[in-house]
């Protein structure tokens, strides 16, 4: 005669308690992961918008031979009788068309999985292309003047620096084959190489949910100028930082809580893009 055993006792207790606990984590790690996807998905849109946008309003006038038409979209873009400087901002716009582009790419797991060699040969093609825009960056902000004065110039500077400093660690961990840090270390790289494109859409997000508030349009300074020529890359940065730390030790409530931080990122990003796209961009296509 068969004996059962009672479905749940002192013995089962812990067991079922593990189990719901594995169950819960699974699902937050789940809701972290649709979190994370989402805001690259929105991060992808707004890069390759914003590099449509380089496309009309540089390319566009550069193979109509009409550079000078480039000062429409930016401040001393082509300056008469700057030889070293003009080809430095033609050179700077040409790889911001090439880094943007195609650097979200390097972020797709599937890509990497599936398509290994296009991976290797874009990663080849984006570090040295985002370290020359780093060096390019540092002397025009440096021999031209730029709007926002001293304080832009600083955090431009820094971001360009950082840049060089990621990006050599990014290729080292690669040679080295210590793939999980390398990757995390191409997000860091990743991030601020968007510097330029996280103010854009920061500022117009800045606009739209407060008119303006600490901002003097016609000099391009002001407290919140000063607090985000550095923000630009520094929040997203910690962000990440926090991302990472919740993937690594963080429980159901840390990851829900992560998620929704990274929600709430993606939402105001999606409003910034779409001021963005509306105000400073689509006028040029």
């Amino acid at each position: 005669m068969a004996t059962s055993l009672p479905s749940s006792g002192p013995d089962t207790q812990p067991i079922i308690a593990r189990s719901s606990t594995d169950n819960r984590q699974a699902l937050a790690r789940k809701g972290l992961s649709i979190a994370a996807a989402g805001w690259w998905v929105v991060a992808l849109i707004g890069q390759w918008i914003f590099v449509a946008y380089l496309l009309m309003a540089y390319a566009r006038h550069a193979l109509q031979g009409n550079l000078a038409a480039w000062n429409e979209a930016s401040q001393n873009g082509i300056i008469a009788g700057d030889l070293i400087g003009n080809v430095s901002f033609v050179v700077h716009i040409l790889l911001a068309v090439i880094v943007i582009g195609g650097g979200p790419l390097q972020l797709v797991p599937a890509i990497r999985a599936h398509y290994p060699r296009f991976h290797h040969w874009n990663g080849r093609v984006y570090i040295p292309s985002v370290m020359l825009t780093a060096l390019v960056g540092l002397y025009l902000v440096w021999t031209r003047e730029i709007p926002g004065g001293l304080i832009m110039t600083l955090g431009i500077s820094l971001d360009a620096i950082l840049v060089l400093v990621f990006a050599v660690l990014t290729i080292r961990l690669a040679m080295a084959r210590k793939l999980v840090a390398h990757r995390r270390w191409a997000l860091r790289l990743f991030l601020v190489v968007s510097g330029v494109w996280f103010f854009r859409i920061g500022l117009m997000f800045w606009f739209a949910a407060t008119g303006g508030i600490g901002i003097d349009v016609e000099t391009f300074s002001g407290p919140f100028m000063s607090i985000w020529s550095f923000g630009q890359y520094l929040l997203p940065l910690a962000i990440l930082e926090l991302y990472f730390r919740a993937s690594d030790r963080a429980g159901p409530i840390g990851l829900w809580v992560m998620s929704g931080v990274l929600a709430a990122f993606t939402l105001i990003m999606g409003v910034g893009i779409f001021v963005a796209t509306m105000g400073m961009w689509l006028p040029h296509f």
